[in-house]
C-alpha cells in the first residue's frame, strides 16, 4: 500500500515542457486555471508546472507576465536558453515538486477540460493503493473543431503483463491523459532524457515493469490539438512501431522473463 498522509490533501503538479509556442501556450495556461477544484468535500491542490526552453518567439516574456498574475492555481516556470528533449524538460521541473505530488503531464498545445484534475483528485482518494491512472481524450483540430472516430478510449487490463502485450502489439498507447505519483515516478528514475520521441510511453512501460497496473476512469482529461506544428507530425505506424522496437530493446530481458514478445511487422 502506498504511504500516504491522509490528513494531507491531495497536490497536483500539471507538468509542460514549451518551445516556441506562443500562438497555443495561453490557451493551455488558461484551461488550467479554469480548472475546478471542489466539490463535495474533495479539496486538493494544483499548480503548474512550465520549463520554458530554447524559446525565441516571445514566450519567456509572456510566462514572466503570466506568473505573476494574481491566480488560485499558481504558475511557476523554469525558462532555459538551450532547447531540451522533452524527458529532459519535464524532468527539470518535476525534481522540484514536493514528494507527496501528483503528476499530471499537459502538453503545451493541448487544452486540459476542467474537471480533470477534480476527477484525478477524487480517483486518488478513493483508490489508496493505486499509484497512477489512466482515461480517455479526444482529438481536435488546430481551431479546436473535434475530429469524428479520432478519440483515444484506455481499456482496463487484468494485469501489467497484459497491458505490456497490449503495448507491444501497438494495441495501447497513453499520452497525456495520466496521473501518477511522484512516488512511483521517483521510483522508476523519471523520465528518460535522451529519447526524442516516445518518452512517454517508455516511462509507462516501467511503471508496468514496476508490477504498478494504472487504474482506469471514463471521464476525458484533454483536448489533443492536431495542427501542422505537431511534434508527432510524421509519426505514422512505421514510426510508432520503430519506437516500440526501441522501447522493447531497452527493457528485453524483463520483458522475455515475462514471456512479452515483440513483432516488428506493421
Amino acid at each position: 500500500m502506498i504511504e500516504r498522509n491522509h490528513h494531507q490533501k491531495p497536490h497536483i503538479c500539471v507538468v509542460t515542457p514549451t518551445h516556441n509556442r506562443i500562438d497555443y501556450l495561453p490557451a493551455t495556461v488558461d484551461s488550467v486555471r479554469f480548472s475546478v477544484k471542489t466539490q463535495n468535500a474533495i479539496e486538493f491542490s494544483i499548480e503548474h508546472l512550465i520549463c520554458a526552453n530554447g524559446c525565441n518567439d516571445g514566450t519567456n516574456e509572456w510566462l514572466e507576465k503570466a506568473s505573476k498574475e494574481d491566480s488560485e492555481i499558481p504558475l511557476r516556470c523554469k525558462i532555459e536558453d538551450e532547447k531540451m528533449l522533452p524527458g529532459l524538460a519535464r524532468n527539470h521541473v518535476i525534481k522540484d515538486a514536493p514528494s507527496h505530488a501528483w503528476i499530471a503531464p499537459l502538453d503545451d498545445d493541448d487544452i486540459m477540460l476542467q474537471r480533470n484534475l477534480f476527477y484525478y483528485a477524487q480517483l486518488i482518494e478513493q483508490n489508496p493503493d493505486t499509484e497512477w491512472f489512466l482515461n480517455d481524450f479526444v482529438r481536435v483540430d488546430s481551431e479546436l473543431r473535434y475530429k469524428a472516430k479520432e478519440d483515444y478510449y484506455h481499456w482496463k487490463f487484468e494485469s501489467p503483463k497484459s497491458m505490456l502485450e497490449a503495448i507491444f502489439r501497438g494495441e495501447c498507447f497513453a499520452q497525456g491523459n495520466v496521473c501518477f505519483s511522484k512516488k512511483l515516478y521517483d521510483e522508476v528514475g523519471g523520465y528518460h532524457e535522451t529519447l526524442k520521441m516516445a518518452e512517454d510511453l517508455d516511462l509507462y512501460v516501467r511503471f508496468l515493469l514496476a508490477g504498478k497496473l494504472p487504474g482506469v476512469s471514463p471521464h476525458i482529461s484533454h483536448l489533443h490539438r492536431c495542427h501542422t506544428r505537431n511534434i508527432s507530425i510524421g509519426v505514422d505506424a512505421v514510426k510508432h512501431h520503430d519506437d516500440l522496437g526501441m522501447i522493447y530493446e531497452r527493457y528485453a530481458d524483463k520483458l522475455k522473463k515475462l514471456d512479452i514478445t515483440y513483432s516488428k511487422k506493421v
